[in-house]
């Protein structure tokens, strides 16, 4: 059974190291903040000047000034420190982010992503997934395994315009958490009951299988 966006978010943050600085994107990468493991210190950052970024807010604490990247209400930390968009992103170029958790449209077996438009469509702007994936050197893509119409949003070759190549390493899907290395996805992870036939299918890129893949450990 495919995982829902909120076991998503509860796999990634199994990932998240103690001490570490990470920023989440839009979507997915936001529900993160709401299953950070008791007893993991972290400094979550949202690229629009919120370091220390918490949980979302209950009905009586929400504060419409207190906003993450995707103009949701957030709550903040103790510690947690306010500034302007300029210092977030050097923040960000300059490397000082652990840990970076972004969506996208696609991801390739080189590691390149495309994430930020789709011709035709409406395009909002780049944001910035840019300067993320060239200033992080960890990154995990959250993204559903196959578009609605079933078609593989893990190729070859990603075939929509890049958000940058040749960055990522992990993927989760809402199917499989994958490693991307020597040009192709490694199957690391299966989510509860989805079969490797299943994975194999909906992979349009070279995929690698090793024996018994575990399924993934979530709670309940």
């Amino acid at each position: 059974m495919a995982l829902t966006r909120e076991q998503m978010a509860q796999r990634v943050a199994q990932e998240i190291q103690d001490g570490s600085y990470v920023n989440l994107g839009i979507g997915i990468p936001t529900l993160v903040a709401n299953y950070i493991p008791d007893g993991i210190d972290v400094m979550l950052q949202s690229e629009n000047g919120l370091l220390g970024m918490g949980r979302y807010p209950y009905d009586d604490e929400v504060d419409a000034d207190m906003i993450n990247a995707g103009k949701e209400t957030v709550t903040a930390i103790d510690g947690a420190v306010i500034f302007d968009s300029a210092e977030s992103f050097a923040m960000i170029r300059g490397g000082h982010v652990d840990l970076t958790v972004l969506g996208a449209f696609e991801v390739d077996v080189n590691g390149n992503i495309a994430s930020w438009m789709i011709p035709g469509k409406l395009v909002k702007g780049m944001g910035g997934a840019m300067d993320l994936v060239a200033g992080a050197e960890n990154i995990i893509c959250t993204m559903t395994h196959a578009s609605k119409h079933g078609e593989s949003k893990l190729l070859s070759q990603c075939e929509l315009p890049l958000t940058g190549a040749g960055c990522i390493r992990r993927v989760l899907t809402d199917l499989a958490f994958l490693e991307i290395k020597d040009g192709a996805f490694h199957l690391l992870e299966r989510a509860p009951g989805v079969s490797v036939e299943e994975i194999q299918r909906l992979t349009a890129g070279k995929l690698i299988v090793p024996d018994n893949v575990p399924e993934m450990q979530l709670d309940a």
